[in-house]
């Protein structure tokens, strides 16, 4: 009996809504299609271990159940670069082969690799070292990925934090209060001026747009005496800088350190030159654990399928990606050089201002 050809998948870096659809919709169409499906635990850590830790995959086990459910049921990391690697005892180490002995003992065909551009920079150098095949696919709630119009887990984020306006809303009414909402989004502010934008945001605040706080106070100022409403919502992503350009950040555990806490500057700002009471919501991780809105459904499955497509043509080193309602495969060098912010002369920013949203800037 012929051996079935394998095809490693996995998820790496931070996780989002969508991912589960992903891998659902590759193992479908791959065993379909006559492949063993091979789903690779914790990302890259898995296949640290000896020997890797995996679970092979069928379509009985990937029902729709399984395409709702936020997260990865296979598990992922976000830390340890596998060519400069943290040992327990302080030091660093190269253990990039560890993980290409880990994929050969596998008997992999091909591994399609789900991740933004930092998983995605490490898992393509660990291909050309390895000689390994390997398949891109976008995810990010950044959306910050180049070459395609959007990733997998964005479409839930920016509904979760549009969500979360709505519900700020009508507290901020009842209080007359200026309510912010401190988003996700790394450097770049797609988050910020999507949801902002749906979530009838009176100002939003984003990296990629310079603000001066004499702005935003008049702004706030001018709600109330001018438009006779006695609340504002501002939005800003967590990337803003202070009015002296330092970024605000969270040391976690071990020394780690994440974007966090620029909402509370803005509230004790405000709050001081306006006379208004202010309120901060950070939303954080509740954004990327949800279960997935149909649009990231969508997206999810029919990279995961592309994906196999491109196992089966032979193509590799690509990146799946979205433009014009279509999947199309970019060289995921390409990709990951083309750093995507937010484009500040572009319609959605021509929109916000149209309707009257402040950046901080006029």
């Amino acid at each position: 009996m012929t051996k079935k050809k394998r095809i490693g998948i996995l998820t790496s870096g931070g996780d989002c809504a969508g991912l589960n659809a992903v891998l659902r919709a590759a193992v479908h169409a791959g065993t379909l299609a006559g492949y063993e499906i091979v789903g690779i635990e914790d990302g890259t850590a898995g296949l640290l271990d000896d020997p890797a830790r995996y679970q092979v995959l069928t379509p009985k086990m990937m029902d729709t159940t399984i395409m709702r459910l936020g997260g990865t049921i296979l598990g992922t990391t976000n830390k340890g670069n596998p060519f400069n690697f943290p040992m327990p005892d302080g030091s660093f180490k190269d253990r990039s082969q560890e993980i290409i002995d880990g994929i050969k003992a596998l008997e992999l065909e091909a591994v399609i690799g789900i991740g933004g551009d930092g998983s995605l920079a490490i898992l393509r150098q660990l291909a050309q070292q390895g000689g390994i095949n390997l398949i891109g696919i976008p995810k990010t709630i950044d959306n910050d990925l180049g070459m395609t119009e959007i990733s997998v887990g964005f479409e839930t984020a920016v509904w979760t934090a549009t969500e979360a306006l709505d519900r700020l809303q009508p507290t901020a009414a009842s209080h007359d209060r200026v309510m912010i909402l401190e988003v996700m989004g790394r450097d770049a502010g797609h988050i910020a001026l999507h949801s902002g934008i749906a979530g009838g945001a009176d100002i939003i605040l984003i990296p990629e747009v310079p603000y001066d706080m004499d702005i935003i106070a008049k702004k706030i100022i001018s709600i109330r005496e001018e438009q006779g409403r006695n609340f504002a919502l501002v939005c800003v992503s967590e990337a803003v800088k202070t009015q002296s350009g330092e970024l605000i950040e969270v040391e976690h555990a071990g020394g780690e350190k994440r974007y966090g806490g620029i909402g509370h500057y803005f509230a004790e700002r405000i709050a001081k030159m306006t006379g208004f009471e202010t309120r901060v919501t950070v939303l954080g991780h509740v954004q990327r654990g949800c279960s997935p809105i149909p649009a990231d459904r969508l997206i999810a499955s029919a990279f995961g399928v592309r994906a196999i497509d491109l196992v089966k043509a032979g193509k590799y080193d690509r990146m799946l990606a979205w433009s014009d309602r279509e999947v199309i495969d970019v060289p995921i060098e390409k990709a990951i050089e083309s750093y995507q912010q937010v484009a500040t002369d572009g319609m959605l920013m021509k929109t916000a201002r149209a309707l009257g949203i402040c950046f901080g800037d006029v």
